[in-house]
């Protein structure tokens, strides 16, 4: 007997939920349980629009993915340079809503650092979207590895400054670093 169809819209809404979720109660509480009640469903519920955990856990990484990859394409606009995609992305991804996002980013990329097999595919795609807009912003007469290389200081980066933003006692002095980053960036060519 064949199970009722997926319905994709309620499957979006029941995905978007779980970010959210998993952004304000972390990696480890993403259980069928915890969060079928955070979400006001039932576990069945889950199963049925996702199969398994691993699956939801993917389909949450992959979407906040999507999440920092349309907001920074957004931000930077159509045709920025690399210090404005750059600046751009650094705004989006520091605003003080989004720690718990970002809190839950690293905590699921310390575990895929341990269990690479398992979170395969979050490795390569992690961050794959933004280096695409960090490359395009160099323009399309840049040499491709250089363009990469660049791209790749500038996420490294960024991330670093994020991970040092979400430990810091100082959080002026992160930003104030960030600034001056971006200033190196406008003015010398990395």
């Amino acid at each position: 007997m064949a199970g009722r169809p997926v319905d994709h819209q309620r499957r979006a809404e029941l995905l978007d939920a779980a970010v959210d979720y998993a952004a304000d109660y972390g990696f480890s509480e993403l259980s069928w349980r915890t969060v079928a009640a955070g979400l006001g469903v039932s576990p069945t519920t889950l199963v049925h629009h996702f199969g398994t955990r691993e699956n939801l856990i993917q389909a949450v990484l992959a979407r906040l993915r999507e999440r920092t990859a349309l907001a920074t394409s957004e931000l930077a606009g159509e045709q920025p340079d690399l210090a404005t995609a750059a600046r751009a992305m650094w705004a989006w991804a520091s605003n003080p809503q989004r720690r718990a996002v970002f809190t839950l980013f690293f905590a699921v990329y310390g575990s895929a650092l341990q269990a690479p097999a398992q979170y395969a595919d979050f490795l390569e795609q992690a961050g794959a979207e933004v280096m695409d807009t960090l490359r395009r912003a160099q323009g399309s007469a840049a040499d491709p590895g250089l363009a990469t290389r660049r791209a790749t200081v500038v996420m490294a980066t960024i991330r670093g400054l994020l991970l040092d933003l979400l430990s810091s006692q100082d959080p002026a002095g992160v930003h104030e670093a960030a600034e001056y980053f971006f200033g190196v960036l406008e003015h010398r060519d990395l």
